[in-house]
């Protein structure tokens, strides 16, 4: 009878004790993520210079899909727009490269820690002073790209005043710390390699290529899922490096997403809370896209195996 009576109550207790674990970070992420997604988009239906009048009332003027509509005939929008996909798609260079370069340090030879230091250091740094270091780099006159370019062509390039580099530029700078951090996920995923298969896999002659292709890289999965998140997050989040390097410039060319957003709610000539918000929203849209398409791939190939 009173394991009868029990049973019930270690149900429950099974049923409960899982939702209070996870409770706080629930009501966090609700707090933090869904709640502001959700104002981002309600507020994308109004046109809204961000104050309050005097009895703190919103002030608010509904527009409907006015800002989306705007979007779609807005030049800058489109800079911007096509900015990001550049970012996308040249930021993807980063999991090969972090691949390659994790595979090189996961060796045990003489001063591997040191090499694995200096590829490290990248990812311990602020975007800001990458933005600075950068910056310096390209700079005309002095900077040690432009001395290099110079003294092979006789004539120096002005990478960051240059409407059609300066993205690229950009993004060659934020790929330098980017690929530090995926270099670190594929050097904690090839320490979770089994060395089990390693070995039959060489006596069956595989090698190279061949042991890459069919043994390492599908024991890679969880790290690769977890390195195209963060980059595709990385890429669309590039705010910081083009507010430090060029502020936009030359002439909006190096615009993107995220800055054209803060332009249009908080900058100087800005203050249209609505636009801005509606900007967020093509953002978050594009991200989710991205995102969701990768993980339907991960999740379609593993019920087939």
């Amino acid at each position: 009878m009173a394991d009868a009576a029990s049973t019930p109550r270690r149900w429950t207790q099974r049923t409960i004790a899982p939702w209070l674990f996870l409770a706080p970070g629930l009501v966090m992420f609700t707090i933090y993520v869904l709640w502001p997604i959700v104002e981002s988009v309600t507020l994308s239906f109004y046109d809204w210079n961000g104050l309050y009048d005097r009895d703190g009332n919103f002030t608010g003027r509904f527009v409907g899909m006015g800002n989306y509509r705007e979007l779609m005939t807005d030049p800058a929008f489109t800079v911007s727009l096509w900015n990001n996909l550049k970012w996308l798609v040249l930021y993807m260079l980063a999991l090969p490269a972090g691949l390659f370069i994790a595979i090189f340090l996961n060796q045990t030879v003489r001063g591997i820690r040191i090499y694995k230091s200096l590829f490290f250091f990248p990812f311990v740094i602020s975007q800001v002073v990458v933005g600075l270091i950068f910056s310096w780099f390209y700079a005309p006159n002095f900077g040690l790209f432009y001395k290099l370019i110079e003294s092979i062509t006789g004539q120096g390039v002005a990478v960051l005043a240059d409407p059609t580099m300066v993205t690229y530029g950009i993004i060659a700078a934020g790929l330098w710390p980017q690929i530090a951090y995926v270099m670190i996920l594929y050097l904690t995923g090839l320490n979770n390699v089994a060395p089990d298969q390693i070995e039959a896999a060489r006596l069956d002659g595989a090698k190279g290529w061949r042991m890459l292709w069919y043994v390492v890289l599908p024991q890679l999965r969880p790290a690769t899922f977890i390195a195209v998140i963060v980059t595709v997050i990385g890429a669309l989040r590039s705010f910081d490096l083009v507010s430090i390097m060029t502020n936009g410039g030359p002439f909006g060319s190096s615009r993107v997403l995220s800055y054209y957003m803060f332009e249009m709610a908080l900058g100087e000539y800005g203050f249209r809370m609505g636009y801005g918000a509606a900007i967020a929203v093509v953002l978050f849209l594009i991200m989710m896209v991205f995102i969701s398409g990768f993980i339907w791939k991960m999740w379609r190939d593993e019920r087939e195996r």
